[in-house]
């Protein structure tokens, strides 16, 4: 947990004192929004269990998300849906929602760590690869944008059942590609990211 609370301790060695973390869920999946989550972390409250999203079990996320929704000084969460990911590009739709969910949050922090992205933000910011195994606050930003995500994705799993939203969360799995090519692209579909399934 030292490790992972680096970047943190030498910013507040630096005076910073209000220090959020960021990062996204969903750019990679065939459907859906991509999430990013922004969450100023209360530093005196540890939880030793915080890491990668990826690397936690879907129950451990959802037991931290409580841990950190129910701690954090502010925290926020922004989706930007499937029709401006195709309109503007997966990389400018998660910068967008990252923006948004920074300039959500009250009190505004005085300095940002983001997992990679690099963006004008309009504070100081460091883009730190593979930043949610590296830097608690971006860790905890990375649970708050998964579990989020993929709640959305089990509410859509009702809606459009015959793709098994609920499994895959709309990433390009075997499954997900046969069902795809079955019974077509449903309103929550990339269409940028499907076409080559129907060319």
């Amino acid at each position: 947990m030292t490790d992972l609370l680096r970047y943190e301790n030498e910013l507040l060695a630096k005076g910073f004192t209000c220090i959020a973390g960021m990062d996204e869920a969903g750019r990679g999946p065939l459907a859906g929004p991509v999430s990013a989550a922004c969450c100023i972390p209360d530093l005196s409250v540890i939880f030793d269990d915080i890491n990668d999203s990826k690397k936690l079990t879907p129950k451990k996320r959802e037991l931290l998300y409580s841990q950190i929704t129910d701690t954090s000084v502010a925290q926020s969460v922004v989706f930007v849906d499937e029709k401006t990911i195709d309109e503007i590009n997966i990389l400018n739709a998660t910068k967008k929602a990252m923006n948004q969910a920074l300039w959500s949050l009250l009190p505004t922090p005085d300095y940002l760590l983001v997992d990679a992205v690099k963006h004008d933000f309009g504070i100081p910011y460091s883009p730190i690869i593979h930043g949610d195994a590296l830097s608690y606050c971006i860790a905890a930003a990375s649970i708050l944008a998964k579990v989020e995500r993929d709640r959305l994705m089990d509410r859509y799993a009702e809606l459009y059942p015959e793709y098994g939203f609920e499994k895959h969360k709309g990433y390009g799995t075997k499954l997900h590609i046969e069902m795809l090519k079955k019974y077509g692209p449903c309103p929550i579909h990339r269409k940028t990211f499907i076409k080559n399934f129907f060319a």
